[in-house]
């Protein structure tokens, strides 16, 4: 299954967050505090984004965070990778991939290489500005015997 961490989702809801706050900066207590994130986590979250250079913080009273760049500028594949590693979908796409024991006979190692480079694509093109414009949908009709409902996880 393709997911995202707990980590890389609580990162997402952050860096949505500070778009929509604009110039202005917020702490990490008033953003856990708002989505019920652990404060701890977060703040660690926090301090990655700040190392890979996706936010700035500011110490002191009227500290916090906020975006290092417009939110068109970020996205969503910076996040995930600020947080999770380079993205994989086998084994054998990370760094001890040639450890792997099939390696050398694997049939489908280079077709899933070129799946695991269009979903780097995909989340490269999609923006946080893009999650920050995004508005709640209205509930879908509910599924009839006959259809299927597929739920993602991203």
């Amino acid at each position: 299954m393709l997911r995202l961490s707990k980590k890389a989702d609580y990162a997402l809801i952050a860096m949505k967050h500070l778009a929509l706050n604009g110039d202005g900066s917020s702490s990490a207590r008033e953003i856990a505090s708002l989505y019920d994130i652990p404060i701890e986590l977060l703040a660690k979250i926090l301090q990655r984004l700040v190392r890979h250079s996706l936010l700035v913080s500011q110490q002191g009273t009227r500290g916090g965070y906020q975006l290092a760049r417009e939110p068109l500028l970020i996205s969503v594949a910076d996040v995930i990778q600020a947080i999770d590693g380079p993205v994989t979908v086998t084994a054998c796409s990370s760094e001890e991939g040639s450890n792997c024991e099939q390696f050398a006979k694997c049939n489908v190692r280079d077709p899933l290489w070129r799946v695991r480079e269009r979903i780097v694509n995909a989340l490269g093109e999609c923006t946080i500005a893009e999650l920050a414009a995004d508005q709640p949908q209205p509930a879908p009709p509910e599924p009839t015997e006959h259809a299927m409902v597929l739920h993602t996880h991203i």
